[in-house]
């Protein structure tokens, strides 16, 4: 039977991922399909490079061009990341009737509705397993396997850099600068780490998520994202005490008729097997109305990882357009009809309990201070925590918050920080049960 012809854009660690994949597994891929699969095109500006996969010659130039216009290719993969020129890219090729697959989660973040909306009109699909959680085939269960379900709340850990990164800390004590370094020495981090440790490349995860599991646009500005580079080792040591660890968690879940979406490190109960997923490991966690909690663990990136699951929606296409039924799936889910604009909770009302930790000078009648501040918001305590080292004069105060407010505990803090018995701005880390303990 004739071969299931794919042109590649990009050729770097997911693009050469994706060409090994279809390569290695070429006989298995074609014993559940029922047809061969092959690059005939790849497309990327450095042509000399040895990746260590075989090509034929002509199969790599630098020739987009050539690529998107050529009638033999069937669908085109989109591995090059960024906002441009992969955006153009893809619309390209959607516009000349093919089908695409892109792992570009950047690009589906911020202009994932221009570009689902245009496959819409060209009645082509779109694959994009491999942008959220490399590995782990959560992008399918979400459109298919939980599609009885109203789905509660999705959260997890989607970075495996800054997993990798807080289980060292957490593990063997040392400090984030320090577990950063080796991390990017091992090739587990960025030379540039600002997307992984900032939490930008969680949030646009999260944010494609929320879109498929509650069938809502959703802007990425309007996440809350926070990152990792504040987190001490003395906060590590005072979550263990109080029964926590600590993770880069996303986190999104209806509220009656809102949705709470976040990133941000969260302190999740050791009991929790979300707690227990650790180095770069990712873990999805999903609550239905029926199904009650999920939860998917896999390697969240590298070439194989996230070739396999490039990989999975090529084949799932090319099935789907040999047997005639392209469109099975809604793109985003819902059918596009039914998709319903949901309100994001704004920041300053977002509910849940907090870790604190006040750096104050060790003298008597502090404690007494603070918690009338407390008082005065209508902040409940539910744990005080006096003891732990004393650096020059100055003692970590740490309470554990019943639930509150954000808005009210961010003004509570206002007041704290500016007394004169407080040295240093007050650490925050938002404390979550785990809906549905497993």
């Amino acid at each position: 039977m004739k071969a299931f012809q794919v042109g590649l854009i990009g050729f770097g660690t997911v693009g050469t991922g994706l060409v090994r994949v279809l390569q290695e597994d070429a006989c298995e891929i074609e014993r559940r399909v029922g047809f061969p699969i092959r690059v005939r095109r790849i497309a990327d500006l450095d042509t000399t490079r040895d990746r260590g996969v075989p090509l034929e010659p002509g199969v790599l130039s630098n020739d987009v061009d050539g690529l998107l216009s050529d009638p033999e290719v069937d669908l085109v993969v989109e591995v090059v990341g960024g906002y441009e020129p992969a955006r153009t890219f893809l619309l390209r090729a959607i516009e000349a009737g093919k089908p695409v697959v892109t792992s570009n989660k950047a690009l589906l973040a911020v202009h994932g509705e221009e570009i689902f909306a245009a496959a819409a009109k060209q009645g082509v699909d779109v694959g994009f397993e491999g942008a959220v959680g490399g590995a782990i085939p959560i992008i399918r269960a979400v459109k298919e396997g939980f599609s009885a379900n109203i789905i509660e709340a999705v959260f997890g850990i989607v970075n495996g850099t800054a997993n990798y990164i807080l289980t060292r800390m957490t593990d063997d004590g040392g400090d984030f600068d320090a577990v950063l370094k080796e991390a990017q020495a091992q090739g587990l981090a960025e030379a540039d780490p600002t997307f992984d440790v900032d939490g930008i490349d969680s949030a646009h995860k999260i944010a494609i998520l929320a879109n498929l599991c509650f069938g809502t646009p959703l802007r990425i500005e309007d996440v809350l994202i926070e990152g990792i580079r504040r987190i001490k080792p003395v906060d590590i040591d005072f979550a263990r005490q109080l029964g926590h660890r600590i993770k880069l968690l996303v986190l999104a879940k209806r509220v009656g008729e809102e949705l709470d979406v976040r990133v941000c490190p969260t302190m999740i109960p050791e009991t929790h097997l979300i707690s227990q997923v650790n180095g770069s490991y990712n873990a999805i966690y999903i609550k239905g109305d029926k199904a009650d909690p999920n939860m998917l663990i896999g390697r969240g990136a590298g070439s194989l990882p996230t070739g396999s699951a490039v990989a999975a929606d090529v084949i799932e296409i090319a099935r789907n357009l040999r047997s005639g039924k392209g469109g099975r799936v809604p793109l985003l889910s819902y059918t596009p009809n039914a998709r319903i604009p949901l309100r994001v909770r704004p920041h300053s009302e977002i509910v849940t309990s907090y870790y604190l930790r006040i750096t104050v000078e060790d003298r008597p009648g502090v404690l007494s201070t603070i918690s009338g501040i407390f008082e005065r918001h209508s902040i409940s305590i539910q744990t005080v925590i006096q003891k732990g080292r004393r650096e020059k004069g100055h003692v970590p105060l740490v309470m554990l918050t019943h639930e509150a407010r954000e808005g009210d505990i961010q003004d509570t803090l206002k007041e704290i920080d500016c007394l004169d018995v407080v040295n240093a701005p007050t650490m925050l880390i938002r404390v979550e049960s785990g809906e549905g303990q497993m």
